[in-house]
């Protein structure tokens, strides 16, 4: 046996069983942040893989199948005009409305069809930080200010961060461009307006199936949400009409396939997640139909399908992590609250720094970091590092970072996350300075 090929694997498995044998499961502490971790990947198993990811999942296999690689070049490859490249990618969040992990599988789709490392980067962080209802809530909870600095710090971040991406990694991207092979016009025959409906009614079941609710008894947003599920049916029922017609797929069959969300709506309708549920599974299985499967509906459900086998897994052995760690919100993990708590106060170098990189690595749902941001504030956090920890926490996150890494590797990973924390402190210094 040659040894010293087998130090490393040694040296692991040292590591784990030393790890085990001295596991401290009777500290009081350990045994809540276990249980923190378990009960955080199961509320995000309940509140985010169905309603958010699966959605994402067959709205990023769709632009697999349905957007031609010509398309995705011209507006966001390494070649494309930067001012609508940049432009495009850095607003999208106000449409989207998603989390850290809702917007992995879209990501990872632009990326893997040949968008450039700045477009997709910019898009990356612009997903969840430019969240029209958060910045509104923001504005409404902890003052305008905020709500102003928030949404122009996240713009601004999303361009920046992606001119400096490409800028760090030119050389690789100018051989990706010079490498990409010259792509012929779209040959596609259906219209342009039909792919684009297509895709709003699958953002529009994103998007109103995970509206939050709002602490308002009255107003537009209260309406919205009271209206979620109307709102979530019509745009799926637009979907199967547009599945039933211009893809060729039959009325009959999305009668039969929408059959059992029609019933579970109808008798559970105190639970519309339910509903949801039975619609998912009827699309999956109308999409491996013996005549579908070989078609463009079976290279969609494969698409989303490889893209949740990827994605998921790493996302939830990160929830689990972060659990372990920091806890729930209004809970906690290994690291008390109370030192958090004490470290972001006033507005230091450290304040900022430390908001950023704790926003950075624990997991916020979409909302939920301004009711956090507001009892830290209570608590004696200073408005600089509120601020850093609003545009680096809902743009990153543990889980979201492994998956990050497994589509543009290690290296631009780090980069990307080094920028987002920089520069989220660095802004928390300067707002800090002012208010």
């Amino acid at each position: 046996m040659q040894w010293k090929n087998e130090w490393r694997p040694l040296f692991w498995v040292v590591a784990v069983f030393l790890g085990c044998f001295f596991l401290p499961v009777e500290v009081p502490r350990v045994q809540g942040a276990i249980l923190e971790s378990l009960a955080l990947v199961k509320w995000y198993a309940r509140e985010h893989v169905l309603l958010c990811l699966v959605p994402a999942f067959f709205i990023a296999g769709a632009v697999a199948v349905f957007v031609s690689q010509a398309a995705v070049m011209k507006y966001l490859g390494p070649n494309a005009k930067k001012l609508l490249a940049y432009g495009v990618a850095s607003v999208s969040g106000t449409i989207l409305a998603v989390c850290s992990c809702t917007i992995l599988p879209l990501f990872a789709g632009i990326y893997r069809m040949g968008a450039g490392l700045g477009p997709a980067c910019a898009f990356l962080y612009s997903g969840p930080a430019i969240n029209i209802l958060a910045i509104v809530l923001t504005a409404r909870i902890l003052g305008p200010e905020m709500g102003i600095a928030r949404a122009v710090g996240a713009v601004v971040f999303a361009v920046v961060i992606g001119l400096l991406m490409h800028f760090f990694f030119r050389h690789e991207e100018a051989e990706k461009a010079a490498a990409a092979p010259v792509m012929a016009a779209d040959d596609n025959s259906r219209p342009l307006w039909q792919t684009a409906l297509y895709f709003a009614a699958m953002v529009g079941i994103l998007v109103f199936a995970n509206w939050g609710k709002t602490d308002q008894p009255t107003g537009l947003w209260h309406a919205i949400y009271a209206a979620k599920w109307w709102l979530t049916g019509s745009f799926a029922v637009a979907l199967g009409l547009m599945l039933a017609t211009w893809f060729r797929l039959g009325l009959v069959r999305i009668l039969l396939a929408s059959l059992p969300a029609l019933l579970m709506a109808g008798l559970q309708p105190q639970h519309p997640e339910l509903a949801f549920t039975f619609g998912v599974v009827g699309l999956s299985v109308l999409s491996n139909l013996k005549d579908t499967r070989d078609g463009e509906m079976g290279q969609w459900f494969e698409e989303s399908w490889d893209f949740a086998k990827k994605i998921l897994p790493l996302l939830l052995i990160g929830v689990l992590i972060a659990g372990v760690l920091l806890g729930r919100p209004g809970h906690e993990g290994l690291i008390p609250s109370v030192w958090v708590a004490s470290l972001v106060g006033g507005n230091s170098l450290f304040a900022n720094l430390f908001a950023s990189v704790f926003g950075a690595f624990m997991y916020f749902a979409t909302l939920t970091e301004v009711p956090i941001l507001q009892g830290l504030l209570g608590a004696g956090m200073g408005k600089g590092p509120a601020l850093a920890l609003l545009l680096a926490g809902p743009a990153l996150s543990l889980p979201n970072m492994l998956v990050i890494r497994s589509v543009m590797g290690t290296k631009k990973t780090v980069v990307f996350v080094f920028l987002v924390m920089v520069m989220a402190t660095i802004s928390g210094l300067i707002y800090g300075t002012f208010f």
